[in-house]
């Protein structure tokens, strides 16, 4: 099986999909990256690297140098390796680059992702699936998973990409389960205790990306991958920090590493979830 997965920057295919690519590479499936941008508006965690880091909220103008895209360039080839994964690529050799996050001025850049027409970019990743003939793509779902701008637009380009083939590869999202959220939760109270590390209150609201368990179409639970997942985050050491069983962002912010991701099966024309493979998985239970 060959399987391509879709993210807006490097590190997002080892926080969002690391376990899945881990899991179908072990299994001897042809899995590749595709990447969207080099991330070069991260904030960098190492002190003795932030100077790599461009000022926040300043306007980039069009011959802006981007410090950090070949170090996070190289990060990304690294990650993916530890993965298992056949191949990484950045999408038109980097012509797109990171917006930032939403609000800031950096979306005003002449090549930022978000500010490039919809059919450029669809047609750019569609040009990339024809290549590589898919049976699978995997991306974010509509909300992102967040809400960060790049995020929304790749799921919005990888839907109009795989609709727009002749033969449209079946094309998965990444959620998580309610009651998987709810769990890690409780998990990261007892056990993500660094003084610096923020732990979601159980009262707060919870990620758009998190979803009703019936609605999840497909599952990938692995223990033995996670050992990979966390050997790519180590990778990414400008973006992210890994403790005991989960990691954080420069937001501080902990994320518990479980062993599971969950997708929903999504219908690429209408963006909704196939009420075939839902019904399937209330029934029988589906591991990808």
């Amino acid at each position: 099986m060959r399987l391509v997965f879709v993210h807006a920057h490097p590190d997002d295919e080892s926080l969002w999909t690391g376990l899945a690519i881990a899991h179908h590479a072990a299994r001897g499936d042809d899995v590749r990256v595709l990447t969207c941008t080099l991330g070069e508006e991260g904030e960098v965690i190492p002190v003795e690297l932030r100077h790599l880091q461009l000022p926040a909220d300043q306007p980039r103008a069009e011959n802006t140098p981007d410090p950090l895209a070949d170090l996070r360039r190289d990060e990304l080839q690294s990650a993916v390796k530890e993965l298992g994964a056949t191949e990484v690529t950045v999408l038109a050799d980097g012509a797109y680059r990171d917006s930032g996050m939403a609000g800031t001025p950096s979306a005003a850049h002449p090549r930022a992702f978000t500010g490039t027409d919809l059919q450029v970019t669809s047609g750019s990743i569609a040009a990339y699936l024809r290549d590589v003939a898919p049976d699978n793509v995997v991306t974010y779902d509509a909300h992102g998973g967040y809400g960060h701008p790049d995020h929304i637009r790749t799921h919005e380009a990888t839907r109009a990409a795989v609709a727009s083939l002749p033969e449209p590869p079946a094309l998965y999202t990444v959620v998580t389960p309610r009651s998987w959220a709810v769990e890690d939760r409780e998990w990261l109270a007892a056990h993500a205790t660094r003084p610096e590390v923020i732990v979601p209150a159980p009262e707060e609201t919870f990620l758009p990306s998190v979803v009703d368990d019936a609605t999840v179409t497909h599952t990938v639970v692995d223990d033995d991958a996670l050992e990979r997942q966390i050997s790519a985050l180590l990778r990414h050491r400008t973006q992210v920090s890994v403790y005991d069983g989960y990691y954080t962002l420069s937001n501080n912010v902990a994320t518990r590493l479980a062993a599971r991701e969950a997708f929903q099966r999504i219908d690429p024309a209408s963006g909704t979830v196939s009420a075939v493979e839902a019904e399937q998985l209330r029934h029988t239970g589906l591991i990808a």
